[in-house]
């Protein structure tokens, strides 16, 4: 999970982040899942915003998306230092 939270809180990569992978780092932060059609959508206890996710056909998330999840998880303070490891 350290390497794509870095990932995605740098925004160096929004056009190249796998959708699955991003799905997982948002189960492993906690927030939980609905699913309507191909939409996953994403909330969390504390968190105002609901983050609604849908894979490209290439299976990479769309980088607006990132961009939205990058965000609240600034805004929240969701990614812990990794204690230099």
């Amino acid at each position: 999970m350290g390497h794509l939270l870095e990932q995605v809180v740098s925004g160096r990569t929004d056009n190249n982040i796998q959708f699955v992978p991003l799905r997982n780092l948002l189960i492993n932060l906690g927030f939980r899942e609905r699913i309507r059609g191909d939409h996953r959508i994403f909330g969390l206890e504390g968190v105002a915003e609901i983050l609604n996710l849908q894979p490209l056909p290439s299976g990479k998330a769309k980088s607006y998306q990132v961009r939205q999840v990058r965000n609240v998880i600034v805004r929240y303070k969701l990614a812990e230092p990794d204690d230099g490891n």
